[in-house]
C-alpha cells in the first residue's frame, strides 16, 4: 500500500469553552490540514489516486470551515472546537468522500507552525 498526503488550510476563529486562559477567549488561526490516504497501485499508469482528486475532496470539505466562527457550527454545539476534535471531524467527513479502494489513514490539524495533532482511527482490538 502507498500513502499519499495532501495539504490544505483554512482561516477560522474559535474559543475553548471551559478553558482557563487565553484560548478561552475568541481568537483565530490559519489552520493547516494534512490528509493521508492509503491505496494500492491500480491501472496502467502505475498511480494509486491522482493528487488532484485528493486535493479536490479535501478542499471541498475544508471550505465549510473557512472564515467561520467554529463555535457556531452545529457539530461544535456539543464538542469543543479543539484541534483534536477538528481533526476527528475532518477525518470522518473525508472518509465519506473516497471510494472503497482508497482509505483515509490520518488527518493532521495544525493551529500554528508549532502546534499540531494527528487523528487516526483506532484499529480493531486497540
Amino acid at each position: 500500500m502507498y500513502e499519499l498526503s495532501v495539504d490544505a488550510h483554512f482561516a477560522a476563529a474559535h474559543f475553548l469553552r471551559g478553558y482557563d486562559g487565553d484560548c478561552g477567549r475568541l481568537h483565530g488561526h490559519t489552520w493547516g490540514v494534512t490528509v493521508t490516504v492509503g491505496a494500492a497501485v491500480t491501472g496502467s499508469l502505475g498511480m494509486t489516486v491522482d493528487f488532484k482528486e485528493i486535493s479536490a475532496k479535501l478542499d471541498e470539505v475544508v471550505s465549510a470551515f473557512d472564515h467561520q466562527a467554529l463555535n457556531s457550527l452545529e457539530w461544535f454545539d456539543e464538542n469543543n472546537p479543539t484541534a483534536e476534535n477538528i481533526a476527528k471531524l475532518l477525518f470522518e467527513l473525508l472518509e465519506k468522500e473516497f471510494s472503497s479502494g482508497i482509505r483515509v489513514l490520518s488527518v493532521t490539524v495544525a493551529e500554528s507552525d508549532r502546534y499540531r495533532v494527528t487523528y487516526r482511527r483506532e484499529s480493531a482490538g486497540g
